[in-house]
C-alpha cells in the first residue's frame, strides 16, 4: 500500500482498528524496527528508512460547534510539531501552519514527509444537515487539506482515514491522485479480524471461552460468528469480525453488544428519519455501488451512511449485473440498532420491550402456543404509545398492515429472531415470516378483513410453500386487527 500510491484513503466503521493502523504506519515510517520483531514485515522490508512524520487524530474536533473553535483545535494538533520544525509569524491559518511544517520538515531532514490523518471526517459529520455550518466547516477543512497537493513533491506518503466518504471535489479539491482503497478487494481485510485469524491465532481464546460457557470450541466459534462476524467490504472479501467487540468478549468472557457501549446510533437514526427510511427493508437491500459508496454530502437516502458506518454490509455481489446485496452484519448490530430505534419509533424503552413482551411472545412461539403468543401481542399493542415521528411515518404506508409490519420487525429483530416482512414468493408477498429453530411461522395480517380471509390468502397464494422442504414444521396464521384499538381482534391457525 505504501508503495503503490502516494495518497491513500480508507473508510471503515468505528472501532474497526483504523487508529491502530494509523499508529502502525506512523511507527513504520519512523523506522521503529524493534516494534515489528516477529512479524511478516521483517522478511519484506530491508531498508527501514526513517522519515519525518506528521500524524493527526481529528476525533478531538467532534465537539466543536463554531468555525473558530475548529481552527483552534487544528492549531493545537499542529503545535507539537512546531517544537520540532519551528513556525513562521505569517502562518495564521491551520492550513498555512500545516504547509509550513511540511516544508520545514523536508528541508531540515532532507527526507520527504509521511502525513497520516485519522478520522478526517470528524469535524463534519454532525453538521450534515446544517447547511450553513457544514459549508463553513468544509471551507476550513478545504484550506487545510489543499496543502497536501501544494506540497506533493515533499510528501513520501499520505494516509487519510475516517468513517464516511466526503466527495473528493468538496474536501480534497486539488488532490487528483487520491486512491480510495475502501472497496479494493486486496485491502478488504486490512482492518478487522478474519475467520482464518480467529480459528488459528485465537484458538486458545476460543477454547478458554468455551470452557466458561460449558460448550465445545466449535460451538463457541459458531456463537462468536453469529454475534460478531459478517462484515464484507468488497465484492471479493473474507468475512470480517468486529475486532473491538471480539477482543472485548474474550477479555470480559461474556457475549454482549460491546460496539454500542461507547456510542449509540442516535445520529444515524436522525438521518434515517430525515430521509424517511423504510426500516423493514434492511434485511436485504439490492443496490449498485454508486448508491451506497457515494459521497456523504451527495446522498439522497440514508443508505451510504448505513453502509459506511457499519450498520449494513455487503452480503452478495452479482458480477453480471454489477449489483450488491446489503444486509445487517450480525446479531450485535441488529440488537443494538433496534434497541436504539425502539424509543424513537414506539416511544418505549428498548429493554422493557425486550425483557417484557418480546421475550414472552418468543417463548410462546417456541412452545408452539399460538394462543398465548397472540394474547401477549394483543396486550402489548394495546399499551404502545408510539411517538409522533412514527405516526407520521405510518401515514406513508399503503395500508394499515404496514403499521404492524414496522412494529413486528422492531420487536423480532431485537430478539435476534429471523423475521422478515413483505417476503416475495411466486404467489405474491407474505406479510410476515418468522423462522424459529423447529418451526416457521407464516403470518398474514388483515385490518379490513377477517382472520379466516387472511388464512385463505396464505393457502390460495401458496405463501408457505417455500418453507415446506427444509424439515421444520410450518404453521400458517391469519391475524385480523381492530383498526380503532390498533390491537389483535381475532386469529386463526391453519
Amino acid at each position: 500500500m505504501t508503495k503503490e500510491s502516494p495518497f491513500v484513503f480508507l473508510s471503515r466503521p468505528r472501532r474497526f482498528g483504523k487508529s491502530l493502523l494509523t499508529t502502525t504506519l506512523s511507527s513504520y515510517f519512523k523506522g521503529q524496527k524493534e516494534l515489528f520483531e516477529g512479524l511478516k514485515i521483517m522478511d519484506l522490508e530491508t531498508e527501514w528508512e526513517q522519515y519525518p512524520v506528521i500524524h493527526m487524530d481529528l476525533s478531538v474536533t467532534k465537539a466543536e460547534t463554531t468555525v473558530n473553535g475548529l481552527r483552534n483545535v487544528l492549531f493545537r494538533l499542529l503545535n507539537g510539531y512546531k517544537t520540532l520544525y519551528g513556525s513562521s509569524e505569517y502562518e495564521d491559518t491551520p492550513g498555512g501552519l500545516f504547509s509550513g511544517l511540511i516544508h520545514r520538515a523536508y528541508q531540515q531532514t532532507g527526507k520527504q514527509v509521511a502525513v497520516i490523518i485519522d478520522e478526517y471526517d470528524a469535524p463534519l459529520l454532525d453538521k450534515l444537515h446544517v447547511t450553513e455550518l457544514l459549508d463553513e466547516f468544509r471551507n476550513v477543512m478545504q484550506e487545510f487539506y489543499v496543502q497536501l497537493k501544494a506540497n506533493e513533491a515533499m510528501i513520501r506518503f499520505c494516509f487519510i482515514t475516517g468513517i464516511t466518504k466526503f466527495s473528493q471535489l468538496s474536501i480534497f479539491s486539488t488532490i487528483n491522485n487520491l486512491t480510495n482503497i475502501s472497496m479494493d478487494s486486496k485491502y478488504a481485510a486490512i482492518c478487522g479480524i478474519t475467520e482464518e485469524e480467529l480459528a488459528t491465532d485465537m484458538a486458545a481464546d476460543i477454547a478458554m471461552l468455551a470452557e466458561e460457557f460449558e460448550c465445545t470450541p466449535e460451538e463457541m466459534h459458531n456463537k462468536l460468528k453469529k454475534q460478531y462476524d459478517g462484515y464484507r467490504f468488497s465484492e471479493v472479501s473474507p468475512d470480517i469480525y468486529n475486532p473491538f467487540s471480539l477482543l472485548k468478549c474474550f477479555n470480559q468472557r461474556k457475549i454482549a453488544n460491546y460496539w454500542f457501549e461507547s456510542a449509540t446510533p442516535t445520529f444515524l437514526i436522525r438521518q434515517m428519519q430525515h430521509f424517511r427510511t423504510d426500516i423493514t427493508t434492511m434485511e436485504r437491500i439490492e443496490a449498485s455501488a454508486t448508491a451506497f459508496d457515494c459521497p456523504t454530502e451527495a446522498m439522497n437516502t440514508a443508505l451510504p451512511l448505513l453502509y459506511q458506518t457499519g450498520y449494513l454490509t455487503i452480503k452478495e455481489y452479482d458480477r453480471e449485473s454489477n449489483s450488491y446485496i446489503l444486509s445487517i452484519p450480525n446479531n450485535e448490530v441488529r440488537t443494538g440498532f433496534i434497541d436504539g430505534m425502539i424509543p424513537t419509533y414506539l416511544g418505549m424503552d428498548g429493554s422493557y420491550v425486550q425483557d417484557g413482551f418480546a421475550l414472552k411472545f418468543w417463548r410462546a412461539l417456541k412452545k408452539d402456543d399460538i394462543g398465548l403468543a397472540v394474547q401477549e401481542m394483543k396486550a402489548f399493542l394495546a399499551g404502545v404509545p408510539y411517538v409522533e415521528e412514527f405516526k407520521e411515518k405510518l401515514k406513508e404506508v399503503k395500508n394499515y398492515e404496514g403499521f404492524y409490519e414496522y412494529t413486528f420487525w422492531l420487536i423480532f429483530n431485537m430478539l435476534n429472531v429471523y423475521a422478515r416482512t413483505q417476503v416475495k414468493c411466486a404467489g405474491g408477498r407474505t406479510d410476515f415470516v418468522v423462522e424459529m429453530p423447529d418451526t416457521t411461522w407464516v403470518f398474514e395480517l388483515k385490518v379490513n378483513g377477517t382472520a379466516q380471509e387472511a388464512l385463505d390468502q396464505i393457502n390460495s397464494k401458496n405463501y408457505a410453500l417455500p418453507y415446506e422442504t427444509d424439515g421444520r414444521k410450518v404453521v400458517k396464521v391469519g391475524v385480523a386487527f381492530e383498526r380503532e384499538t390498533m390491537t389483535v381482534g381475532d386469529f386463526v391457525v391453519g
